[in-house]
């Protein structure tokens, strides 16, 4: 289909986005929607299935390590003191003389809660089927909305109505998304989640082939439930993977296999989450920084094209935030007495990611609120406790100094799992384009064999720093940090921008000729920018030379050297950049 120059944009949405799925993976959610929407479906990556195993686990991956050594405790507890010195707080174990509220935990009855809405308590799952009666369902088609987590606690219970007195009752083999989050301890059922820290979760405890085969079922359960795409007609669909840069090419080929083989998707195309950010702001050149659940990352782009030794990959993440929320108020002793546990109770973890949305942010002096938190014990309903919370500008500022947050430890598999001698994304500076020649931009960098990994002990300002700084010519670096764009859920922290901008220029070394920085706002959702630049990318590709069919795929692959190989970094960005340019 070939458009005018003239034609308007939402036309082209809406007839050409009609039967695009754009897929945007990542450790905590899935971002997936039709093209032609505004907002995707955000809905947490997980699946709890039914086992009959004992002991029972919870979790797939609850074995691992999550234990904080003395000597992290000890290093914590210094940061926690540098990062009081610099807003201007009490150190961790300073007693406050005049505090407006008692230091230590007491009843807060008198004091009014500090948000307008009262913030509801998760209710647990029901993990029995229904029968359900032909005359009480209603057929519902779910459309996102801005902000929609899909996932609503009595989302079917609004739109299913099941008869009191069932004679029987069979336990559901698997739940997904929110709901596989609020099943009771107690209930028979393993969560998994097949992505963490930015890779695909495969260790002692959860074999590939489980991973792969929870990929396939939690797509495929979305595409039917909530974009009511039935298997029969996936043909008549193409997908478009949105992959953050912290995967290997052995694990972009296996999410290219379930979207091709097992979803049965006509065609797909993959986009590095950066690159699509940078469309989905409407901009060519920028510092991508993805803030998100469990990994924190930067890369560069530079008209369009992604700079791949740019990329640092950090190891905390917004989760991280939230669990060192609860370890600064139980120090403080202002969490009530209840059993939180954010590895082997999930809704716990939910609890606490709404807390840190809601009172975080980053400021100077002392930030308190007034909050009700819930409590979720064994085969009780959840208990409402109105607290106190303290010190809550503390743990954003683990982002730039991230001893304060002790992510739990998730150890890769052994290193020749992900050995592949066919590169998916990079390499692409040496390819020809249509008139001759290569692209010019690629002659100054050196050609790497390999994808240059970078996993970084540091904070957020020196990744950030470092990652420009890798470009190595000035008058790009000065452009790169004028336009740093933060994404990602965490990225939504109050004052997370200004803190950005002034540690980024403290960081920046004293013999480079830089004194400016700024933090573009995003146009959209930060959450959903990385998804929107997937849905641009897809319906701006009108030649699509470089999408990969199902047939095609299932019987060759992609193989070196084949006109069909995909290459992210400069063909397909230099074909939509001519294309918006135009």
């Amino acid at each position: 289909m070939d458009y005018p120059k003239t034609a308007v944009p939402t036309n082209i949405f809406t007839e050409r986005g009609s039967n695009i799925v754009v897929i945007n993976p990542g450790s905590a959610n899935i971002r997936i929607g039709l093209a032609q929407h505004d907002t995707p479906f955000n809905i947490p990556h997980c699946i709890s299935r039914r086992t009959s195993q004992l002991p029972k686990r919870n979790a797939q991956d609850q074995m691992l390590n999550s234990q904080v050594t003395t000597a992290q405790h000890m290093e914590r507890e210094r940061a926690y003191d540098i990062v009081a010195s610099l807003l201007r707080i009490p150190f961790l174990d300073e007693e406050v003389a005049n505090s407006s509220y008692p230091r230590k935990m007491g009843r807060v009855d008198a004091y009014p809660l500090q948000n307008n809405m009262k913030e509801p308590a998760f209710t647990w799952t029901d993990v029995f089927e229904k029968s359900v009666p032909h005359s009480s369902t209603t057929a519902e088609e779910d459309v996102p909305n801005e902000g929609d987590t899909s996932e609503s606690p009595t989302l079917k219970e609004s739109k299913i109505k099941v008869e009191p007195n069932s004679s029987e009752r069979k336990y559901r083999e698997y739940i997904c998304g929110e709901e596989a989050l609020r099943i009771p301890p107690t209930e028979p059922y393993c969560l998994r989640r097949p992505i963490r820290r930015g890779h695909l979760n495969v260790s002692q405890y959860y074999p590939t082939q489980q991973v792969l085969e929870d990929l396939h079922t939690i797509w495929e359960w979305i595409l039917v439930e909530k974009l009511h795409i039935p298997h029969h007609e996936r043909n008549m669909y193409s997908a478009i993977l949105v992959i953050p840069e912290t995967f290997d090419n052995r694990e972009i080929k296996e999410m290219l296999s379930i979207v091709l083989r097992d979803l049965r998707f006509g065609s797909a195309v993959v986009h590095q989450e950066g690159l699509a950010a940078v469309f989905g702001n409407g901009l060519s050149t920028a510092c991508i920084v993805n803030l998100g659940a469990q990994v924190t990352s930067a890369i560069c782009v530079e008209d369009g094209v992604v700079l791949p030794t740019t990329q640092i990959s950090l190891r905390f993440g917004g989760e991280d935030i939230s669990r060192c929320l609860l370890w600064t108020q139980r120090h403080h002793q202002t969490w009530p007495p209840i059993r939180t546990d954010a590895l082997s109770k999930p809704v716990d973890l939910l609890m606490l990611n709404r807390l840190k949305e809601s009172y975080c942010q980053i400021k100077e002096g002392e930030v308190e609120a007034v909050a009700m938190v819930h409590s979720y014990e064994d085969g009780m309903q959840p208990g409402s406790h109105k607290t106190r919370l303290t010190a809550l500008n503390v743990p954003p500022m683990g982002l730039f100094y991230p001893m304060l947050l002790v992510p739990d430890v998730y150890p890769p598999p052994p290193r020749s799992w992900f050995n592949d001698y066919d590169d998916m994304l990079e390499d692409t500076w040496h390819m020809d384009f249509p008139g001759g020649g290569a692209y010019p931009m690629w002659e100054s960098y050196p050609v790497f064999q390999t994808k240059p990994k970078k996993e970084d002990i540091i904070g957020l300002a020196e990744a950030i720093t470092k990652s420009i700084l890798l470009t190595g010519r000035i008058e790009l670096q000065r452009k790169l940090f004028c336009s740093m764009q933060l994404i990602g859920g965490a990225a939504l922290i109050y004052g997370l921008i200004p803190a950005v901008e002034e540690r980024v220029l403290h960081a920046i070394p004293s013999h480079e000729a830089i004194d400016t920085v700024e933090v573009l706002q995003s146009r959209t959702n930060p959450a959903f920018v990385s998804w929107k630049g997937g849905a641009i990318l897809g319906i701006l590709d009108i030649s699509r030379e470089a999408w990969i069919h199902r047939e095609d795929w299932i019987k060759n692959g992609i193989h070196i050297g084949s006109g069909r190989k995909y290459k992210d970094s400069c063909y397909l960005q230099a074909q939509a950049m001519c294309y918006l340019n135009s």
